[in-house]
């Protein structure tokens, strides 16, 4: 059975606020951009079976903000902290522990593990020339032919990459 793995970096958060690097809350631009993703994810009908996020308040209301837009409820989310400032054994560890069942799993977190995780996924292989893949509120997808306990390197193909800055204001 192919799976999606759809990895979301958290929009952009606001570095004005005294807060330390966890309990940053998003700015009213990444609120913007995690709203525009939301959208553009409810248009195509990318409606995720399993969501995963960092605890970091940031990724956190990411996840709550494009949710709301799939009209889902944030209690859908499961907070992972693995997600948080760990290695990419972390991450797989993670996505290991996906229900069998999801068939489009959601992974919001942060650079540059996100990052990390989607070039040892495709093995670098049809990866846009960037020097930053996944800017803050921008959407990797991914398809995966095995089963989420079984992510090797090189075991997934790249379908796209959605910047938010690239879609429409959200109204």
């Amino acid at each position: 059975m192919n799976r999606e793995l759809w990895l979301l970096r958290h929009a952009k958060s606001d570095w004005h606020v005294d807060a330390d690097d966890f309990d940053r809350p998003l700015s009213r631009r990444g609120k913007r951009a995690a709203c525009q993703m939301g959208i553009w994810m409810q248009q195509h009908q990318l409606v995720p079976d399993f969501v995963v996020s960092s605890p970091a308040l940031r990724a956190v209301a990411t996840a709550e903000i494009v949710c709301a837009a799939l009209g889902l409820p944030a209690q859908v989310i499961h907070r992972d902290k693995r997600l948080y400032e760990q290695d990419l054994e972390g991450l797989k560890d993670t996505l290991a522990e996906c229900p069998v069942r999801a068939e489009r799993v959601l992974l919001t977190g942060h650079n540059p593990e996100l990052e990390a995780l989607l070039i040892d996924l495709t093995g670098n292989a049809a990866l846009p020339d960037k020097d930053k893949l996944l800017p803050t509120a921008a959407l990797a997808r991914l398809i995966i032919s095995c089963d989420w306990s079984r992510m090797n390197t090189g075991c997934a193909e790249l379908l796209s990459i959605t910047y938010a800055r690239n879609l429409p204001e959200a109204r």
